[in-house]
């Protein structure tokens, strides 16, 4: 996909379907808490590919997303083989920085299973903050704090 030729587009959520494995669960067969932050990444990374930009795009530019803040509320467990959602927002963004909400739910049942949010900062190779170029902040903002 040529960068130039994307198509960007503001989005007010996505949902990311998974299958809770194996390998994710404990010896009771419930998740085990850190998995619950990566599939927070993995419903950015895709929220980002649904409204039309890829990370690797981002980052071949120069531009990273670095992780500040991680906040992430335990409600019921996620099992194996369970189907679950993960509904990601932008809650808030400004130019140097963006922060997405996560609703990580039982896909069928639509119960809430645990609450997150994740604080990034936008940064140069350097790692130095930078500022996100202009033609990609209608995907992130920017938005009022506590908006979705």
């Amino acid at each position: 996909m040529d960068p130039a030729t994307v198509m960007l587009y503001p989005m007010t959520s996505h949902e990311t379907r998974l299958r809770v494995r194996y390998a994710e669960t404990d010896q009771m067969g419930i998740v085990y808490h850190a998995n619950y932050l990566i599939w927070m990444e993995v419903g950015r990374v895709e929220y980002c590919r649904a409204a039309g930009l890829r990370y690797k795009d981002l980052e071949a530019e120069g531009i990273n997303l670095a992780v500040v803040e991680a906040e992430c509320r335990y409600l019921k467990p996620a099992r194996y083989d369970q189907e679950i959602a993960v509904v990601t927002s932008v809650v808030e963004a400004s130019p140097r920085m963006v922060e997405f909400r996560y609703d990580i739910r039982d896909a069928e049942q639509g119960e809430t299973l645990t609450e997150g949010r994740t604080r990034h900062f936008f940064v140069g190779r350097d790692m130095r903050l930078c500022k996100l170029p202009e033609k990609y902040r209608v995907i992130f903002g920017p938005k009022e704090p506590g908006t979705a």
